[in-house]
């Protein structure tokens, strides 16, 4: 089905205002029918980024002596006004990005969660009391913002990704520069709208479609104080390197290779649907999607062809179609990507058991591939060690616990992982010797709630986490203050006991 419209104009927003940019061309074409163009604008320079921090610098002391409450009104009200707009959302957000409507539904309600989720936090307490060895004082802590912040985001999770790092950045007082990835600018446009209406002061959240060297333009700044990025391990470890050379604090979720263990005693048709889910859905494209499954070798051969054929049945089509459960993948670049590790897999002497190729759906020269399950595949091969960011899953036989923990803990990334069993000795060893930021039992290797800390070890991430406290303690510092009044007998620091009845 065509949905061909005029193309919606992309502006950055700078200072409060929205601003047309003097860089290069920006163009947001429809994965499903890349000859449609979602939306259309401009990059901004060099010098409309550094203007973009120059506002946030000049907004951060009003911003932060704003009431906490009073912060955490403007993300309820930005999560009234995306509730409003939810299905209208979901359709751009499909239409720009191509995972499914229903899966554009879900990421959308995602969003309003994690304001809600975070204005509820103005009511938590944001210190601790310590007793003081003098007589006549208190010891207690406090948390301060940090000021100016990088917020760099990713392609796949357009909406939900950027409010999971600048909800919580805006409730602890700090002020925002937000570069949002470039395929999918329509969302991040949206939701910056979304802010602004909900009264959102000028300045305190700036939009920059800008390009890649933005990045190290904003860490560079003397205004910036922490970056949080969501991208690729490589550019994450070089903002983290940049980050120290200027002292900027960086949080970074990096890539993932996420393993889901099997063994002989799960719920066999639980983990095949699990790990299906975990590798296929949103076309692969999730950080935590499932890429390796070891299964124990009695059940080997019965679970990988099980997977197969739950993947063969998966409806790939257009990401519009209610009926549709995968769509494209959101560039050519990234298909011609994941293509290439379909033929690299079998170079190496991989057997697939379904799938392989790239499919054509409607004639519209969507970026469509085949989800695909292979076997015989080894510890070194690529489609084993490297992120493929596409539904591809490799089925691997193991012996025992110590060896599946060995494959699964092999390589650069330490994202999620997931064990499939009912014995709960083995479960609670995996905690222990399953190295990931994030262990899933019994479950897919993919998800992430609002209240509880996310993140990875090795080349997946950072040492500062997001969500939950978690984000609290990235995006402020803590302040320890001594209070003395001098000559004041000790009750004179008693708190009337009546209050509030």
């Amino acid at each position: 089905m065509s949905t061909a419209a005029s193309p919606v104009e992309l502006r950055s927003h700078v200072g409060g205002a929205w601003v047309e940019g003097a860089g290069g061309t920006l163009l947001d074409h429809e994965p499903a029918r890349p000859a449609e163009l979602v939306a259309s604008g401009r990059l901004l320079d060099a010098a409309e980024v550094d203007a973009a921090v120059v506002a946030a610098a000049a907004a951060a002391s009003a911003w932060r002596a704003t009431s906490i409450h009073a912060r955490a009104a403007v993300l309820d009200r930005t999560a009234d006004v995306l509730t409003g707009r939810l299905e209208a959302l979901a359709v751009e957000l499909t239409r720009e990005q191509g995972k499914t409507l229903a899966e554009s539904r879900a990421e959308v309600g995602r969003a309003i969660r994690l304001l809600r989720y975070n204005a509820a936090l103005a009511d938590a307490s944001d210190g601790d009391g310590y007793a003081s060895p003098r007589t006549g004082e208190r010891i207690f802590t406090v948390r301060v913002p940090l000021g100016p912040t990088a917020i760099v985001t990713p392609w796949n999770v357009p909406i939900a990704i950027p409010v999971w790092k600048i909800a919580p950045a805006l409730l602890y007082g700090n002020t925002v520069v937000w570069k949002p990835a470039r395929l999918v600018p329509l969302l991040a446009l949206r939701l910056m709208e979304a802010f602004a209406e909900a009264g959102l002061p000028a300045g305190v959240c700036n939009l920059v479609f800008a390009n890649a060297a933005a990045g190290d333009a904003l860490l560079a700044h003397p205004e910036i104080r922490a970056c949080s990025f969501t991208g690729s391990t490589d550019v994450g470890r070089h903002l983290i390197a940049r980050g120290a050379e200027h002292g900027v604090r960086v949080q970074a979720e990096m890539g993932g290779k996420n393993a889901a263990i099997v063994l002989a005693d799960a719920d066999f048709d639980h983990a095949v649907e699990q790990v299906a889910s975990g590798a296929m859905l949103s076309t692969g494209q999730r950080c935590t999607a499932t890429s390796r499954v070891l299964v124990e070798r009695p059940l080997f051969e019965r679970f990988a062809e099980a997977l197969a054929a739950r993947s063969a049945r998966f409806r790939v089509g257009d990401p519009l179609d209610p009926s549709t459960e995968i769509g494209p993948l959101v560039s050519e670049e990234r298909r011609r990507a994941v293509l290439d590790a379909y033929a690299t897999a079998r170079a190496q002497g991989a057997t697939v058991l379904v799938g392989g190729g790239q499919l054509d759906v409607d004639g519209d020269g969507g970026h469509y591939v085949e989800p695909t399950v292979v076997v015989d595949v080894k510890p070194d091969d690529t489609v084993f060690v490297d992120e493929i960011f596409g539904p591809l899953a490799a089925v691997v036989p193991f012996d025992d616990l110590e060896e599946a923990f060995a494959l699964a803990n092999r390589g650069r990334y330490g994202l999620s992982g997931a064990i499939f069993t009912r014995d709960l000795g083995r479960a609670m060893g995996a905690v222990d010797a399953f190295d990931v930021g994030v262990l899933h039992v019994n479950s897919e290797t993919c998800g992430a709630d609002p209240h509880v800390p996310f993140g990875g070890v090795k080349d997946s991430g950072s040492f500062m986490r997001e969500m939950g406290t978690a984000a609290r303690d990235f995006y402020t510092e803590s302040r320890t203050v001594y209070l003395r009044v001098p000559d004041a007998a000790p009750s004179s620091f008693a708190i009337a006991s009546n209050r509030g009845g």
